[in-house]
């Protein structure tokens, strides 16, 4: 397969991206558009939607940005202000997707939305007496439920043909997370659910022709995280060297962070693939996805953050400081406390900032 996909690969293909209003979302609605699709857009922070329907986050993101982005991209983009654990907005979001469209192709849960309420690095490793409950329950909400209702509303919608394509998005692969805590009782359980959702839901989706798969970006530059770093996606390399005043220098394993874009890439590539099927119950990396594909970031490399990690299970808290996309501290955390034996060094990543 080429570095990019065709323009018209996905042409006439209906995408819904839950979540899209900024980072791995944005990414994906981007690199659908790239292929041509017609993509929904949803997420909660709109410019000119309903005012008391609020992100968690006070950022400037919006799904209409996403949406001309897209649409800049050679798709159609559509925003759709959505509260994803609101039903009754879901509800409705399906029955304009059905109206609309008829059918969606493509259904990408990458909601989330719980990277301030997981706190900045010093915070981790908080045991669950510790941890503060509500804070911690509506981590589960944001990151699960979401996700449940939007399945339940939006698959009936994939199922009615033979070849449908659902991707939930997490951060970690099954096999990473198998054998390594995540920051918190509550964060872990909230990634290791994630993976389990394709898993069930692929099950379910067998008997429909359709495919569901786990996809896990690496060290994600999210607005979020470029922000901390004071660099953009134009000059991300300025944070390796710590040249940027006022800021930290990245650590290292930065120079394999990713734009939000490749895992978009990998992402339109499965739905391009006749032989998506493949895939299904699966949980993988965007890295792992650009060695089947042959694509590629977009500045032409092939990044790959997890590498170095496949280091036994035995080792460190799994995150650290490298994987940190809140809009936390702009210092560089320390090193978390072991947990276990072992030297297994933390892996360089950043959440996708959804």
């Amino acid at each position: 397969m080429a570095a990019l996909l065709d323009r018209d690969a996905l042409r006439g293909r209906v995408a819904v991206v839950a979540g899209a209003t900024r980072g791995a979302g944005r990414g994906i609605a981007a690199a659908l558009g790239e292929a041509g699709a017609t993509v929904v857009c949803t997420g909660r922070s709109s410019r000119s939607g309903t005012k008391s329907i609020r992100s968690d986050y006070d950022r400037a993101e919006t799904i209409e940005e996403t949406a001309e982005l897209v649409t800049g991209l050679g798709g159609v983009g559509i925003p759709v202000q959505v509260d994803h654990l609101e039903p009754e907005q879901v509800r409705r979001l399906a029955e304009r997707l059905r109206r609309d469209h008829g059918h969606v192709d493509v259904l990408v849960n990458d909601i989330w939305g719980a990277e301030v309420l997981k706190g900045p690095p010093t915070s981790w490793n908080t045991p669950i007496w510790e941890h503060d409950l509500q804070t911690g329950l509506r981590i589960l909400r944001l990151a699960v439920d979401t996700h449940l209702i939007t399945s339940h509303h939006l698959l009936p919608l994939l199922i009615d043909r033979p070849g449908g394509l659902l991707v939930e998005v997490t951060d970690g692969t099954t096999a990473f997370n198998r054998n390594r805590y995540r920051i918190s009782v509550y964060y872990d359980l909230a990634k290791v659910a994630v993976n389990r959702l394709a898993f069930s839901q692929g099950h379910e989706l067998t008997p429909y022709g359709g495919t569901a798969v786990a996809v896990t970006p690496g060290w994600l530059r999210s607005e979020m995280m470029l922000d901390n770093f004071g660099v953009t996606e134009g000059n991300w390399r300025d944070a390796l060297d710590g040249s940027v005043e006022g800021y930290p220098s990245a650590p290292d394993g930065f120079e394999e962070s990713e734009s939000p874009r490749y895992i978009g890439r990998g992402i339109a590539a499965i739905a391009a693939d006749v032989d998506r099927a493949r895939w299904n119950q699966r949980s993988v990396t965007s890295s792992e996805l650009a060695r089947a594909y042959g694509f590629t970031d977009i500045d032409g490399r092939r990044p790959d953050s997890w590498a170095e990690q496949n280091c036994g299970t035995g080792g460190r808290s799994s995150l650290g400081v490298r994987r940190s996309t809140g809009p936390a501290a702009r210092a560089t955390a320390p090193e978390p406390r072991p947990l276990s034996g072992g030297r297994c060094r933390p892996p360089g990543g950043g959440g996708s900032g959804r």
